[in-house]
């Protein structure tokens, strides 16, 4: 194999523990694993994990990861306030790498966003390895399109000062979508020499994510809908995620369809749902909230109709690659979502899996809404024609191993 034995330092700054750290990392260290690639993985760790429940679930979790040859670490992640726990945490990642990497033989790391990016570079410079920067977005500007960040703030000017020193030094890079690589290869910080780089969107699971008749019948019974038309959001509400105007487009969808009810899954605040909801006039009958395990979202996806995700419009959007469609896919459901958002509006469009919402205002809802109409009146083509695409585009075991397989050997061969 031609990556046989390649030692790979991995940085995650998102926890194992975590929903995103079990879905969006290590199924891929899993798979690469199984081509030879031998991880040392390093992550940072919430509260949680640090109780003697927590422990235990790390004591497991580690067993299983060895059966991978995949060697896990873990420290604290650290909150608050904002700057100096993430310095902190950097700081404490340089010295604990350090130690890792005088201890195996790595021959590149491999740095999951912004933070652990800068951890990799303070290791490039010491030890000599090759690194991967793999952009999981636009962090500063994510962070002012979501009100958390000014636009010439400290925050925001020393991250992209970060992002950009680290640009110069990084030997590849992977980006979510096409689009915002087209915007990023012309950034002079990766014009004066070759860097190998590779799309992968967010991939999951395709023998996890799947339409299934039973849990149909049995998820709509408990959710007591009957034939109703069922919208479904999945993920976290507020910020920017635009809450208010799915709930409009709902109220669009309803003034048409009587019988449509809305099924939020979400672990974010219900008080945020029954708000934005409250404001579009729709009855606590015809809506629901509910804090679901991740085991149980596929069960949920498969008993609704068509699924919905709208971001607030900005910059940072071009990095987008939302893993909720490719879940709303692979169940079989079309998808609404709003323009703008990575490369989800060529593949919604070219697809024909969906419908475009360009502007937030009742003539796009009503478009909308005649789209959706027409793709479920036949809904065995639609969850066959959806389930394609999925596969096509968004499998673990396809496209995301594939690439990131062609990455390593790019640069470690």
């Amino acid at each position: 194999m031609a990556l046989a034995n390649s030692r790979v330092l991995y940085i995650s700054y998102n926890g194992m523990l975590d929903p995103l750290g079990q879905s969006q990392v290590i199924p891929y260290l899993k798979e690469l694993s199984k081509r030879g690639v031998r991880f040392t993985l390093l992550s940072y760790e919430r509260a949680p994990a640090f109780t003697s429940e927590g422990e235990q679930r790390c004591r497991v979790l580690r067993k299983e990861l060895s059966q991978f040859n995949i060697e896990w670490h873990h420290l604290r992640y650290h909150q608050r306030p904002s700057l100096p726990a993430t310095a902190y945490d950097v700081v404490a990642g340089i010295r604990f790498a350090s130690r890792l990497m005088k201890r195996e033989k790595v021959e590149l790391v491999h740095a999951r966003a912004h933070i652990p990016a800068v951890i990799a570079l303070a290791l490039k410079r010491k030890f000599g390895i090759k690194m991967i920067f793999d952009v999981r977005g636009l962090m500063a500007e994510e962070y002012v399109d979501a009100g958390h960040w000014r636009a010439n703030g400290v925050a925001s000017r020393l991250t992209k000062r970060t992002e950009s020193r680290v640009l110069r030094a990084t030997d590849g890079v992977v980006t979510l979508t096409d689009v915002l690589w087209s915007e990023m290869r012309t950034w002079p910080d990766l014009q004066a020499r070759p860097v190998v780089h590779e799309t992968i969107p967010c991939c999951i699971d395709q023998n996890q994510f799947h339409f299934e008749t039973e849990a149909r019948k049995a998820r709509r019974s408990e959710l007591g809908v009957g034939d109703g038309l069922v919208l479904v959001y999945s993920g976290s509400v507020g910020g920017w995620y635009m809450t208010d105007e799915m709930a409009a487009l709902f109220a669009a969808l309803k003034r048409q369809r009587a019988d449509a009810f809305f099924l939020w899954l979400t672990t974010g605040s219900a008080q945020t749902v029954e708000n934005a909801m409250r404001k579009s006039g729709i009855e606590p009958t015809d809506y629901a909230v509910r804090n679901v395990q991740p085991y149980e979202v596929p069960s949920f996806l498969s008993a609704s109709d068509v699924g919905i995700a709208f971001y607030r419009p900005g910059i940072s959007r071009l990095g987008t690659s939302p893993v909720k469609v490719s879940e709303y896919l692979s169940c079989g459901l079309p998808v609404i979502i709003n323009g703008g958002i990575g490369d989800t509006d060529r593949v919604i469009a070219q697809e024909e899996v969906g419908a475009l919402v360009r502007e937030f205002n009742d003539d796009e809802y009503a478009n909308a809404a005649a789209t959706i109409f027409r793709l479920i009146d036949d809904p065995e083509q639609t969850r066959s024609c959806a389930r394609e695409v999925a596969e096509r585009l968004f499998d673990l075991r396809g496209p995301g191993i594939e690439r990131y397989a062609r990455l390593y050997e790019a640069l470690l061969n």
